[in-house]
C-alpha cells in the first residue's frame, strides 16, 4: 500500500511539473520556463542561493524536446540579443539551433553558435582569440597581422634582391670558372698540392652557392606573387577585425566590458524578462 502511494505521489509530482511548464509556455512566461528547465542555474545566477533548487528528475522529462523548447525560447532571446549585441547576425541551422556572424559586411566572420537553452554564446575559439589579440595589440600600436605582413614584406625584398643581382652572379660565376680553369692548367709542385686542392674546393663551393642562388631566383617570381596574395589576405583580415573592434567599442566601450556582458548574459536576459514582463509581445 505504501509503495502504491509513493508511486502515485511521484507520478502526480511529474504531472504537476509538466502542467506548470505547459502553463508557463501557454502564458508565454519564458522566465518561468527557464527556471523550470534548469533550476540549479536559475538559483545560482538569479536567486543567488547557496544551494540549488534543481528538480533534475523532472527536468529530464523534457530532455527529448529540448530542440522544440529552444525553438520556442529563441523568439524573445533573439529580440533581446538584437538590441544588446546589434553586430551579431543570427542564422537558424536547425530546430532551436542558431549560428551567428559578426557584422553584416562582405566576408564577415562566422563567430560561433547560440545555446538558447543555456542563454550562452559558444564562440569559435580561433576567431574569438583573433579579436581578443587584436585588442591586446592596440597598446603596441599594432594590428593583428602587422608582424606577419612585415615578415612577408621583408622576404619579398630579399627575393627581389636575388632577381636584381642576377647579372652580378653571372659575372661572378664566369670569373670563378676561369679561376678553376686556370688552376687546372697550372703545374703544381708536390708540396703545394694540398694548398691547390683547398683553393679549388673553395672555388667549387663558391660556384655551387651562386648556382643555388640562381635556382632560388628562378622561383622568386612565384614566391613574391604568393607573398603578395598572403599580405592581401592578412590586410583584409585586419580590416574586418577593425570593423569588429569599432562595433564593440561603440556599444560597450571596451573589450573587457564586452566580455563581462557575455559572461553575465543569462543573468542579464532573465532580468530583462522580469523587467519587460516576459517580452510577451515578441513571442508568438
Amino acid at each position: 500500500m505504501q509503495a502504491t502511494q509513493e508511486l502515485s505521489k511521484a507520478v502526480a509530482n511529474k504531472i504537476r511539473y509538466l502542467q506548470t511548464l505547459a502553463t508557463a509556455i501557454d502564458n508565454k512566461d519564458d522566465r518561468l520556463v527557464y527556471q523550470l528547465i534548469d533550476g540549479d542555474r536559475y538559483s545560482e545566477q538569479i536567486v543567488q542561493a547557496k544551494h540549488g533548487s534543481a528538480d533534475t528528475d523532472n527536468e529530464n522529462l523534457v530532455s527529448d524536446i529540448a530542440a522544440k523548447l529552444g525553438q520556442y525560447l529563441s523568439a524573445n532571446l533573439l529580440a533581446y540579443l538584437a538590441e544588446t549585441y546589434p553586430f551579431f547576425y543570427f542564422e537558424q541551422i536547425g530546430l532551436g539551433k542558431f549560428q551567428f556572424y559578426f557584422g553584416n559586411w562582405w566576408d564577415r566572420r562566422l563567430f560561433g553558435e547560440l545555446d538558447v537553452i543555456k542563454v550562452q554564446f559558444i564562440f569559435d575559439s580561433t576567431e574569438y582569440e583573433k579579436l581578443r589579440r587584436a585588442f591586446e595589440l592596440e597598446g603596441q600600436s599594432k594590428r593583428l597581422n602587422s608582424d606577419k605582413i612585415s615578415m612577408l614584406s621583408s622576404q619579398a625584398d630579399q627575393l627581389q634582391a636575388l632577381i636584381d643581382s642576377q647579372e652580378q652572379r653571372d659575372a661572378e660565376k664566369e670569373k670563378t670558372r676561369l679561376q678553376l680553369k686556370k688552376l687546372a692548367q697550372e703545374k703544381v709542385m708536390p708540396w703545394e698540392a694540398s694548398k691547390a686542392k683547398e683553393a679549388k674546393q673553395q672555388l667549387i663551393n663558391q660556384l655551387s652557392n651562386l648556382t643555388e642562388q640562381d635556382e632560388k631566383a628562378q622561383d622568386a617570381y612565384r614566391l613574391i606573387k604568393d607573398n603578395e596574395k598572403k599580405v592581401l589576405e592578412l590586410s583584409k583580415e585586419d580590416t574586418l577585425i577593425g570593423y569588429e573592434k569599432q562595433s564593440i567599442i561603440a556599444k560597450f566601450g571596451s573589450f573587457d566590458a564586452f566580455e563581462a556582458r557575455c559572461e553575465s548574459l543569462y543573468r542579464d536576459y532573465i532580468a530583462d524578462l522580469i523587467a519587460t514582463n516576459g517580452r510577451k509581445n515578441t513571442n508568438e
